[in-house]
């Protein structure tokens, strides 16, 4: 068996102590771990690899951290079929599992192949200028265009397959994932979305008009969006860790990867566990 590779934020104050257990539990179990540079940090005697070559030399992934660690480490994985497995290190951690005081049984439970994989929808992102493809991107949770510094709203066109949707006055939109439906779609006054369903969502930003709602859209459909009005740049970010720069006439296509992301699940997961935990989702109380 491969070794299991260790990705982690190394500035989260319990991570010296939680890994310093998880190295111990490791060999207990007899089994081999791979890091990279920042966490290998805190694991003396594991073998350190640069994050291009961990991914290739590693058949399970461990990340050690909050949501923004997860989204770094799906990045890494640039769509290769390595299932990944969060430990929560951070406050939050909705894509992070596993608590940290748990990290040791998940270790037991990956050791004896007490975990399902479920796979997770991506999507492709890819900006075009004058014609010509300039960028492409990756995501996991959303695809937002916002206008960032600019104080004046702006004019998005929106199509689907190349049908006409709209023109929206607004001060951006987010094309999310299930997956980040929880995430700033959500804060947006978008739905929440099973992992599981074969779908996209668009909500806008502060929309300059009162009859705007959230458009949930098959995940087959090519989603593609022109800046047509803008004072100044935009600003488009993937997972809110990458992006660049948007011009008025560019033209930013999303639509579903060919590729997944795959989780880890140990047998106690439960998704609705973790909307109730982590967002206090509920439904009526009775007296």
């Amino acid at each position: 068996m491969k070794p299991i590779g260790i990705f982690a934020n190394g500035s989260k104050p319990s991570a010296s102590d939680v890994l310093g257990r998880f190295a111990e539990t490791a060999r207990r179990l007899g089994l081999r771990l791979a890091a990279e540079p920042e966490a290998a940090r805190f694991l003396p005697g594991v073998r350190c690899l640069a994050p291009e070559k961990l991914i290739r030399a590693i058949s399970l992934l461990m990340v050690f951290g909050g949501d923004g660690t997860m989204l770094r480490a799906m990045r890494l994985l640039r769509g290769k079929p390595i299932p990944v497995l969060g430990v929560n290190l951070g406050s939050l951690g909705f894509l992070t599992s596993v608590a940290q005081q748990d990290a040791g049984r998940a270790l037991e439970c990956v050791a004896t192949g007490r975990y399902t994989v479920a796979g997770r929808a991506l999507a492709e992102c890819a900006v075009t200028r004058a014609g010509r493809i300039i960028s492409r991107y990756r995501a996991l949770n959303d695809v937002v265009i916002d206008r960032g510094a600019c104080y004046r709203i702006v004019t998005l066109d929106m199509r689907l397959d190349g049908e006409a949707v709209s023109s929206f006055m607004c001060d951006g939109l987010i094309v999310s994932t299930p997956t980040g439906s929880t995430g700033h779609s959500l804060s947006a006054g978008g739905p929440i979305m099973h992992p599981g369903a074969a779908a996209f969502v668009v909500s806008l930003i502060c929309p300059h008009t009162l009859s705007s709602r959230p458009l949930v859209i098959p995940d087959e459909k090519r989603i593609t969006v022109r800046v047509a009005k803008s004072v100044g740049d935009l600003l488009l970010s993937v997972d809110g860790q990458v992006g660049e720069k948007l011009k008025p006439g560019d033209q930013v296509e999303i639509r579903r990867s060919k590729q997944k992301a795959h989780f880890v699940h140990l047998p106690d997961y439960s998704y609705f566990t973790v909307l109730r935990q982590k967002l206090h989702w509920r439904g009526s109380t009775l007296a």
